[in-house]
């Protein structure tokens, strides 16, 4: 029988697995994986926010993360820097703030490796409720804006004279984001989030013929890499988080080893 310790982490993992594989389909077909990136580096500010007031870690890393979706989103209306350097700006200026938070922090104890790479093995029941309840909060309001959002992303101007309001689906969208980071940071950390968002969807990608079947696919590769990539740090002692991530990659590149005609060219 395995501890408990390691049950929770399979629980929580196939939670944020589900939720991350929809969602990283619609990051992949708008080109929006740099964007993740961006959203969780801002979470590093988030986690060192709750430390100083004692508050839950996943609800300060989705109002942190929100706030730097909505400031991206204002900016690109402000300036004329490309959605590249903006990215790049806040990315990178994100990290550097929380870092520097953390080193002020002197009376606070950090765990600088978990925040970064997450520790799965450490997840409570209440982070497995935060999990599944708001994993689940997250796909109803996706499937709810999924018309819209996508017909968006096939073309913005077509939904926008069918009055779908795209705007509004973008903006909901990024809160999306904003909460899957919210819900796994403490699962994978920081630096592995847009992993576990863009490989298992990648996969997917590779061998799906249409949009249902990725998603489907996505998801399914996300559960699978969640669970052999515990076992495999059961086994040979090695980071949880990282480890999900190297086995997503092992069955991206099985994936690739498809014939390409059996590929989805273009989702």
């Amino acid at each position: 029988m395995f501890d408990d310790f390691f049950v929770r982490a399979l629980i929580a993992g196939i939670g944020v697995a589900i939720v991350t594989g929809p969602l990283g389909c619609f990051v992949i077909w708008r080109r929006l994986s740099y964007f993740g990136d961006t959203l969780s580096h801002s979470a590093l500010i988030g986690v060192t926010i709750a430390f100083s007031f004692s508050i839950n870690i996943s609800l300060s890393v989705f109002i942190v993360s929100s706030i730097i979706a909505l400031l991206l989103l204002s900016l690109q209306k402000r300036t004329q820097l490309p959605g590249d350097a903006l990215l790049g700006l806040l990315a990178h200026s994100s990290i550097a703030v929380g870092l520097v938070l953390i080193g002020y922090l002197t009376f606070i104890r950090f765990d600088i490796m978990g925040l970064l790479f997450g520790d799965i093995l450490s997840v409570t029941i209440n982070d497995i409720y935060i999990i599944w309840f708001g994993g689940a909060l997250i796909l109803i309001i996706l499937y709810l804006i999924w018309r819209s959002l996508f017909a968006a992303t096939v073309n913005y101007d077509l939904a926008a004279a069918e009055g779908m309001n795209p705007d509004r689906s973008n903006i909901i969208f990024t809160l999306l984001l904003a909460g899957v980071i919210g819900i796994s940071i403490k699962m994978i950390g920081v630096l592995l989030i847009t992993g576990l968002l863009l490989i298992p969807s990648a996969l997917a990608r590779n061998l799906s013929s249409n949009p249902s079947q990725m998603v489907l696919l996505s998801i399914v590769a996300g559960v699978i890499s969640v669970v052999l990539g515990l076992f495999a740090s059961l086994e040979i002692n090695s980071a949880s988080g990282p480890s999900i991530i190297v086995v997503a990659l092992v069955l991206f590149i099985l994936s690739m080893l498809v014939p390409s005609s059996d590929r989805l060219k273009k989702n």
